[in-house]
């Protein structure tokens, strides 16, 4: 994690070690009035689906821009499909993505962390020394977790309660655990209160873990503790519960005890207001906030996460500096890869106008979010959104059907994961 130098005023200067992997695609951005702009440089922070997302259709729509984008690792995890991975249904090099093919799209790829931001003087410095100016700026650092929260519940804690909310290593874990778990045990899932990424995602993998238990483990249960007292779709999961896994699943709101306070991972316990609960394996999701380097670099506000323009994703508070995927506020658009990859594209149409010296319009953005209650049954969550009067609002999208709907959603799930992948990455995972 780099540290901020004290020279700087904190809204200049800001530390993070960013972790993301970034890939590049063949851009679907249609910028037909964009000039070239030979003297422009956007760089981007982070390569996830919006950094790497934006990065690829920037490109694309003007190949004379200079753009570069910053990320300290070689290979990127999608979080989409890491529930399938942790009961067999996938593997992990199935979701696990080079970052090979963004460099052949003519990004300049630096595999370094940033270490300072200076917002006036538009340049940034990375942790081995260098410094790369800029005339616009993209974050797209992600989430972090708020360790501490609940009690107890540490770094050190996730790898005996692993949250596997970063797929990967913490996949791994969780998936090993709940092979080896004993004959009718039990699986806890802590769900936070707030924004959090993929909110559906708990949900998915308490229906997954159940559908992997009743072929290899039918005496045990899932308990769902949730700090919430409603979750997306929930009329849907809760009938595909009880169709598909009747007595194996139990869902706990706030109002009946559902948020983990205290958790002791040595003794495989955690803490409600009403006492102590044992579990086999517990799966703690701690709450989320947009990572440190957002913080620090003072784009984040009271609330905890980066206010932007809605139109353009440029931040409210640092001028020529843009905001896009699971850091921003923009609500109701989820925080989710689909989200990310549809602001990362309204934000390269909104840098191209900038640069052109003209105003940017509000597209149309779409989001959808797949969830698998079975290998054979899925449900899928549209959003259609639009910026108007400084605001993101949700639009009607089609009416989506009250029950979960079978093979051919789980198809539709799984050609949107390679799509996405494509659009944002420029190629597809492996086989």
């Amino acid at each position: 994690m780099g540290v901020m130098e004290r020279r700087f005023s904190r809204r200049n200067f800001l530390a993070l070690a960013t972790a993301a992997a970034a890939g590049a695609v063949a851009s679907r951005v249609s910028v037909a009035a964009a000039r070239a702009h030979p003297k422009a440089r956007v760089v981007i922070v982070g390569g996830g689906f919006a950094g790497a997302s934006c990065a690829l259709h920037l490109r694309s729509a003007d190949p004379a821009l200079e753009v570069t984008l910053v990320d300290p690792d070689d290979r990127y995890v999608t979080c989409p499909m890491s529930n399938l991975v942790l009961v067999g249904l996938r593997g992990l090099g199935s979701i696990t993505l080079s970052r090979d093919a963004v460099g052949r799209r003519g990004v300049t790829l630096v595999r370094d962390r940033v270490q300072a931001i200076d917002a006036e003087q538009r340049r940034v410095r990375l942790g081995g020394g260098a410094v790369i100016a800029y005339d616009l700026l993209v974050m797209a650092p992600g989430i972090r977790f708020l360790w501490g929260q609940p009690q107890g519940y540490d770094e050190a804690a996730s790898l005996v309660m692993p949250h596997a909310w970063q797929a990967g290593a913490q996949t791994e874990i969780l998936a090993a655990q709940l092979r080896a778990m004993r004959a009718g045990g039990v699986v806890a899932i802590s769900v936070p209160a707030g924004p959090m990424r993929c909110p559906p995602g708990p949900f998915e993998r308490a229906s997954l873990m159940a559908d992997f238990l009743k072929a290899h483990n039918p005496r045990a249960k899932v308990l769902i503790f949730d700090a919430n007292n409603h979750f997306p779709k929930q009329d849907v999961f809760t009938d595909a519960w009880q169709a598909l896994y009747p007595g194996m699943i139990e869902w706990i709101p706030v109002i009946q005890d559902g948020a983990v306070m205290r958790v002791v991972p040595e003794e495989m316990t955690l803490y409600t207001a009403q006492g102590a609960r044992r579990a086999d394996v517990i799966n703690i999701i701690p709450p989320q906030a947009p990572a440190l380097l957002a913080v620090e670099a003072g784009l984040a506000s009271d609330h905890g996460w980066c206010p932007i323009d809605p139109q353009t994703f440029e931040s409210t508070l640092v001028p020529h500096v843009h905001v896009i995927g699971d850091a921003c506020i923009a609500d109701p658009m989820p925080k989710a890869a689909s989200s990310a990859n549809a602001q990362a594209k309204q934000c390269a149409r909104a840098i191209l106008a900038a640069l052109d010296r003209r105003p940017s319009s509000a597209s149309l953005l779409e989001s959808v979010c797949y969830s698998l209650l079975a290998p054979d049954r899925a449900l899928s969550i549209h959003g259609r959104f639009q910026a108007a009067d400084g605001r993101m609002l949700q639009l009607p999208a089609a009416e989506e059907p009250r029950t979960a709907a079978g093979e051919a959603e789980v198809r539709n799930a799984a050609d949107w994961y390679q799509r996405i992948v494509a659009d944002s990455f420029g190629r597809g995972p492996p086989a």
